[in-house]
């Protein structure tokens, strides 16, 4: 059977991590995202998989290449274009990426699945596929139920008694949502459904597709379903993800490495006296990090491989990418670092080089960490208790 994920996208609500990380290879615990999707897509038969890129995409080819070693096969249809020896991403939308590939050669010619790249599902897409068929349905989308005070963060779905879609609602207000059932990004599609998208001009499925499958009156139905579905689409929506799994909260998510103590889970050769590490599980460190005596670790808290955490540094409720040193007295309560950026839980962030503090949150890799002067001192107590140096 045939599928397709989505993977073009620029990822913007997801930055900074999106400056240099694709979103379908944004690591769930070192595990990029759209590699649980393969594994989901092959346990239900899905094995000839078609993947659209743009932004970033030599990152997803060059780690997925031909899904030989994932069980499946893969091929991909760059969006874009050379321009002074310059790759430019140029996606055309979700439903033109479809088209694009169909108009190459005729590729979906039956029953076929398209996914985002950017959500951890455990479906039963054998179960879906199975109601839609039962439908007689031209376009299905997979519906689940959020509480009601939620549903304005999402695609509200309407439909009548039978689930034929009616309309939507994008992100209403909650005493405005006539459901809450919502959109999660989860299409089953007949090869039928291709006529209705144009060639060339850039087409998007839930605001362009389907709107006219409602007007021409086709038979396009919701399937709500239960299953478990963690979107990493925004900055706090991979935070939450993050916090589900290291929580035990997403069963196709298994913690990696060892165990060491209740709820300390670490990689290879990670250098810790656990005696003298403030720690309050649950936490992951990755393989070949240091974290040094007296500093502090409270979870839920992801610390990524090759880092190293300096004395009297406080991880709290926080993700560290990896290659990052995190300096001396350094204190970090729901903070993202990635790279040169931090980031909160909302998503704002600043760029630590321009700020100039880039000695106090660092790549491990340099070799110039000088002690902070005073001057630095004081322009990190600005920053105020959830980024600050203490101690002389």
């Amino acid at each position: 059977m045939k599928a397709m994920i989505l993977a073009a996208g620029k990822g913007t609500r997801v930055r900074p991590i999106t400056h240099t990380t694709p979103k379908p290879m944004i690591p769930i615990l070192q595990k990029p995202v759209m590699e649980f999707l393969l594994e989901l897509l092959r346990q239900h038969g899905f094995t000839e998989i078609m993947v659209n890129v743009s932004h970033l995409a030599e990152e997803i080819e060059n780690y997925f290449r031909d899904g030989q070693r994932f069980g499946v096969e893969i091929a991909y249809s760059f969006e874009g274009r050379i321009e002074d020896g310059e790759l430019i991403g140029e996606a055309v939308g979700s439903a033109g990426g479809i088209k694009k590939i169909q108009n190459f050669q005729p590729f979906f010619d039956d029953t076929f699945v398209v996914l985002c790249g950017d959500a951890l599902i455990d479906l039963d897409l054998s179960e879906a596929v199975r109601r839609h068929r039962e439908k007689g349905a031209m376009a299905s989308l997979i519906t689940k139920r959020v509480p009601r005070d939620q549903v304005s963060s999402y695609g509200v779905v309407v439909t009548d008694g039978d689930g034929r879609v009616l309309s939507f609602q994008e992100k209403p207000a909650v005493d405005e949502a006539a459901s809450d059932m919502i959109n999660t990004g989860i299409y089953i599609f007949e090869p039928q459904v291709l006529d209705f998208i144009p060639t060339g001009v850039p087409f998007d499925i839930g605001s362009d597709l389907f709107p006219l499958l409602v007007e021409a009156g086709a038979p396009f139905y919701a399937l709500p379903m239960e299953f478990e579905w963690v979107d990493i689409g925004k900055v706090p929506d991979y935070w939450q993800a993050i916090r589900s799994v290291l929580d035990g909260q997403v069963r196709q998510v298994q913690i990696p490495g060892k165990q060491v103590r209740p709820g300390i889970y670490t990689g290879l050769n990670v250098a810790a006296n656990w005696d003298k590490i403030n720690v309050q599980g649950p936490i992951y460190v990755g393989g070949m990090t240091k974290i040094e005596d007296g500093a502090t670790i409270i979870g839920p808290a992801m610390i990524g491989p090759s880092c190293h955490i300096c004395e009297g540094a406080t991880i709290d409720n926080s993700i560290i990418f990896d290659y990052s040193r995190i300096g001396p007295g350094v204190r970090l309560v729901e903070k993202l670092v990635y790279g040169r950026y931090c980031v909160d839980r909302n998503g704002d962030h600043f760029d630590l080089q321009e700020a100039a503090l880039d000695w106090l949150i660092t790549d491990v890799r340099r070799h110039d960490h000088a002690a902070p002067s005073p001057q630095q001192k004081a322009m990190a107590e600005l920053l105020g208790t959830d980024l600050a140096i203490s101690g002389s």
